[in-house]
């Protein structure tokens, strides 16, 4: 290489240098622990939904360009220093110029709903890179079902399918039409024959209706839910008995209640890394533990619904009690949940 070429590789290292440091110093990224960056991004409008649903228009400061959210992403939300939450994005892109999340005011709060509904316009916030763990797969035919606030990732996934032409079919149940958050939008000509509306349905009345809107023998019919769990529970149901349980996918907003119903009892983890060994007590999660010894992991929800904390096991049974595995997943051991999965053996060994 000759000094001139030489030269122009050091000149040119020297300009994307600069160019990274400047762009780091315009605020609209900042890093995080865990090697996550924050999005910095003001609310810029407001608007009622649907009785107790707002949704958020979330763009960029400095009017820069979002990443790309593909339908069924969701976002996290700073909202302080321990208050985090996800929110699904409802507005897909490749190059968005904003995001548009929607959040229900819960009655039993615990602060996330409550400041999220206390925000105005101009406000900023700092939210994560989406993330997609609901993602459309390629299929002939789609069936999705949402429940209230459940809408949210589905909505995004109806105006995908429409953008491609696809063969699909929403079923959505709500208490009233005055509880159907986004019912103008799915209601447009575009939506006609393809978007059916559920109001008022009580429980004992939708197994029987399931029997009418998930039919057996369906080649290549995939299944999206979300919604309140015994919804979701209650269509899975009727969906096994017609599509092969891979056909079904589910995106839960809560934390399964049996995680922390069933017996707990104490065992020691290992890690991998250090050879440190730790005892975690059977009142005691084993996120807690690792993070009383100072073990950096990411986490977020702590409910096992995120999928956050995701952990690599090495040796030993988990316990999964997560409602983010796949049974698939579940079956192979390789991973965990530490927030709220424990072991099904004496000594767990993670990869940290």
């Amino acid at each position: 290489m000759t000094l001139q070429q030489i030269a122009a590789v050091v000149i040119a290292g020297l300009v994307l240098f600069a160019c990274t440091r400047l762009f780091r110093r315009s605020g609209a990224h900042s890093q995080v622990a865990g090697g996550q960056n924050r999005l910095s991004v003001r609310v810029t409008e407001i608007r009622n939904e649907a009785e107790g649903i707002k949704s958020l228009r979330l763009e960029p400061e400095g009017g820069c360009t979002l990443p790309k959210a593909s339908a069924g992403s969701h976002v996290r939300v700073w909202l302080g220093d321990e208050l985090v939450r996800h929110y699904s994005i409802c507005n897909p892109a490749d190059a968005p110029d904003h995001y548009r999340i929607a959040v229900k005011l819960e009655e039993a709060s615990r602060g996330g709903s409550e400041a999220m509904h206390a925000l105005g316009l101009g406000d900023r916030l700092e939210i994560g890179e989406p993330r997609n763990n609901f993602e459309l797969v390629e299929a002939r035919k789609y069936l999705l079902f949402a429940g209230g606030i459940g809408i949210t990732p589905i909505l995004a996934m109806v105006r995908e399918l429409e953008r491609r032409g696809a063969d699909y079919h929403l079923h959505y149940f709500t208490r009233s039409r005055g509880h159907t958050a986004f019912h103008a939008d799915l209601s447009a000509p575009a939506f006609a024959g393809k978007v059916s509306f559920h109001h008022g349905v009580e429980p004992g009345e939708l197994r029987p209706l399931l029997l009418d809107l998930v039919r057996p023998a369906q080649e290549a019919l995939h299944l999206y839910l979300c919604g309140p769990r015994p919804f979701m529970d209650a269509v899975q149901d009727r969906a096994m008995l017609c599509v092969p349980f891979d056909a079904i996918h589910r995106e839960y907003f809560s934390a399964d209640p049996m995680a922390w119903a069933a017996p707990r009892e104490e065992f020691e983890v290992e890690l991998a890394r250090t050879g440190k060994k730790l005892l975690v007590p059977a009142d005691t999660s084993l996120l807690e533990v690792l993070k009383c010894n100072g073990i950096a992991i990411d986490y977020s929800c702590e409910e096992g619904v995120c999928g956050t904390c995701l952990t690599h096991v090495l040796g030993g049974e988990p316990d999964h009690r997560d409602s983010f595995l796949s049974q698939s997943e579940r079956e192979s051991g390789d991973k965990m949940l530490v927030c709220v999965s424990r072991s099904k053996t004496s000594k767990l060994v993670l990869e940290l």
